[in-house]
């Protein structure tokens, strides 16, 4: 009759065979991962430089990364709509149009836009997956919630309470004058 200790041993051995096995195929899928991101990256910077060359002139490109108002970023060509791999989020200021993020990033931003639009409240993550046709399940609400974080954290998206996102534009108010402009502290 077997121990009790060596059966747990011999279903321990079994689990870490196993997670060492799909930590040898994460590793494989990762590098295949970066191998196809490094050559849609390359196709990216082509297609760029052949706009460039192409523009009629300058002032189209410098249009199209800084506009007036962000919500223009939505009617500027496909080209500057176009997913950025692994891209950074900018932080955010007065004038950065929306094409200066992901696919993504945009997708959420003009979600919770819109939301604010009605004056309907902040979305938790598992809502914002649901809304966008996504099954619920904890890798893609992490994904969704990882995006939402860094746009909080760049001043795109305000997060009135922990884990929900919304629209900044109903707290963002104009700059006030005097002595207290910089955030509560007084300017000297």
């Amino acid at each position: 009759m077997p121990s009790v200790v060596g059966l747990l041993e011999q279903h321990e051995l079994a689990a870490r065979r196993r997670v060492d096995g799909l930590r040898e195929e994460a590793d494989r899928i990762q590098a295949e991962l970066a191998a196809a991101e490094l050559e849609w990256q390359e196709w990216a910077i082509a297609r760029r430089r052949v706009d460039t060359v192409l523009a009629p002139d300058d002032s189209a490109t410098a249009e199209a990364e800084v506009t007036s108002d962000p919500r223009d970023a939505q009617v500027q060509s496909a080209s500057a709509d176009a997913a950025k791999p692994k891209s950074q989020v900018p932080v955010w200021r007065q004038g950065l149009a929306w094409s200066a993020l992901s696919a993504d990033c945009q997708r959420i931003l003009r979600t919770l836009a819109d939301r604010a639009r009605l004056r309907q409240g902040p979305l938790i993550c598992q809502e914002m997956a649901a809304m966008f046709g996504m099954d619920a399940v904890p890798a893609r609400v992490e994904a969704l919630r990882s995006k939402a974080k860094r746009l909080v954290a760049r001043g795109w998206l305000a997060e009135q309470q922990p884990g929900a996102a919304s629209h900044p534009a109903l707290f963002r108010a104009p700059p006030v004058p005097g002595p207290f402009a910089a955030g509560g502290r007084a300017v000297r």
